[in-house]
């Protein structure tokens, strides 16, 4: 007698059965996320030490204006990877 859990695993397979990545694909992926990383460090560094900077002047609107630059840019950076893994895995 199988359990809930069991079948439900049954109706999700077969629904929407699991995608085999070839390693080639793996390495794309893995390739996405290590430049996903490089960039999202690269954008927080610069723009926290123009956060830093402009705290220390006293401009505070512009520190708000960084922030959600930075907050938008980080967005960016993860949907576009997303967008460029699904292409992979679609592939």
């Amino acid at each position: 007698m199988k359990s809930a859990y069991e079948l439900a695993m049954e109706r999700l397979q077969k629904d929407s059965p699991t995608v085999q990545l070839t390693e080639k694909q793996k390495a794309e992926l893995a390739e996405i996320d290590s430049v996903a990383k490089a960039k999202t460090a690269e954008r927080e560094v610069f723009l926290k030490d123009q956060i830093a900077k402009a705290e220390a002047t006293g401009r505070y609107d512009e520190v708000q204006q960084l922030q959600e630059e930075l907050v938008r840019d980080l967005r960016r950076i993860q949907s576009d990877a997303e967008a460029k893994k699904e292409r992979v895995r679609k592939a």
